[in-house]
């Protein structure tokens, strides 16, 4: 029998780790025990890393040099050949047609099979990736099982726009990746904005 869109369910696991600046092979190390552990223990279908998990945050002027992306790619690659049996989200920054993207790349039985661009790019305080990327502007929504899962990176929740146009691309599901700083009363600004967006939109987000 075939489950309906509305009964359908995921299983799916937080990474919260702690990712070292620059350290692209390091990371990328984290990332696939995560991965083992998130299928064998705990029977994950899908397992979400932060922003940039695999340079760490923020890796600042390492962006600049060409073969800190090309040690990226190659890790992605990498990423691909031995994440097995879960669906991994994972940030990065992803170079294309002369442009760097803050990205959140789906891995799926060997590939990446979809990728989004993040649409808000702060520049305040510490944080300065407009110097860096380039502004994504499009929704990416990826089937995972049954569920069609919309993609948002950090800042992007901060704004009605992306969750907006996710599920106007058809997301039943928005999982958004940060490496969002931290000060006093954090946790709960960012739980009123979740419950903001999630009622905006009718759609739960991890």
């Amino acid at each position: 029998m075939t489950q309906s869109p509305e009964a359908a369910s995921l299983r799916i696991v937080m990474a919260q780790l702690d990712f070292m600046v620059g350290d692209i092979n390091g990371n990328a190390d984290r990332i696939i025990a995560a991965c083992h552990t998130a299928h064998t223990e705990h029977a994950a279908d899908m397992i979400v890393f932060p922003e940039l998990a695999l340079t760490g945050y923020p890796p600042e002027d390492l962006l600049l040099r060409p073969h800190f992306i090309e040690d990226v790619e190659a890790a992605v690659e990498r990423l691909c050949r031995e994440i097995t049996g879960v669906v991994a989200v994972t940030g990065y920054p992803l170079q294309r047609d002369g442009a760097l993207y803050n990205a959140a790349a789906v891995i799926q039985e060997g590939a990446v099979v979809a990728c989004y661009e993040k649409q808000h790019l702060p520049n305040y305080s510490v944080i300065d990736e407009k110097r860096y990327f380039s502004q994504g502007g499009s929704a990416t929504v990826v089937n995972i099982g049954q569920v069609p899962v919309g993609l948002t990176i950090c800042e992007d929740i901060w704004e009605p726009g992306p969750a907006r146009r996710a599920a106007a691309a058809g997301a039943r599901l928005q999982v958004n990746i940060n490496a969002s700083p931290f000060h006093t009363g954090k946790g709960t600004e960012r739980e009123e904005l979740l419950a903001l967006r999630a009622g905006e939109t009718g759609i739960p987000i991890v």
